[in-house]
């Protein structure tokens, strides 16, 4: 019975402790042990869209598809992420030669960087845009 009795009186003991290493920044415990709350990063500026995709289009275009007369739209901030979206268009070239017209992209920018592309969908943005050439 005092075996039972001081396993059980370990088992609280050691709960008890163990739940103080949980504590958020908020809880009801001492200063000390509570958890630091995670510093948050100041969001980055806008980039200069026209000189990241001016230096970095064979990121965003296939150098084979020959884009011309390439433009941008504004950035906006990324919904999902701590970089920029914006629209990309451009006259393109297909692999056969034939003419493409005009393809608009959405990039996402980050640190000043093209870290992704995709074609632009009905559900962007990018057919209101204001475009500017680069």
């Amino acid at each position: 019975m005092l075996r039972i009795i001081a396993l059980a009186a370990l088992l609280a003991g050691s709960l008890t402790l163990g739940a103080c290493g949980f504590a958020d920044s908020r809880a009801p415990v001492p200063e000390f042990m509570r958890m630091k709350e995670a510093e948050q990063q100041p969001p980055e500026p806008p980039p200069d869209v026209k000189r990241v995709v001016r230096e970095q289009i064979e990121f965003v275009f296939l150098n084979t598809s020959y884009p011309r007369e390439v433009h941008v739209a504004s950035p906006h901030r990324e919904v999902r992420g701590p970089g920029w979206t914006a629209c990309v268009r451009a006259q393109l070239t297909s692999a056969t030669g034939s003419s493409l017209g005009a393809q608009t992209y959405v990039v996402t920018i980050t640190g000043g960087k093209v870290v992704d592309r995709r074609r632009a969908e009905a559900d962007d943005i990018c057919g209101s845009e204001s475009y500017e050439p680069i």
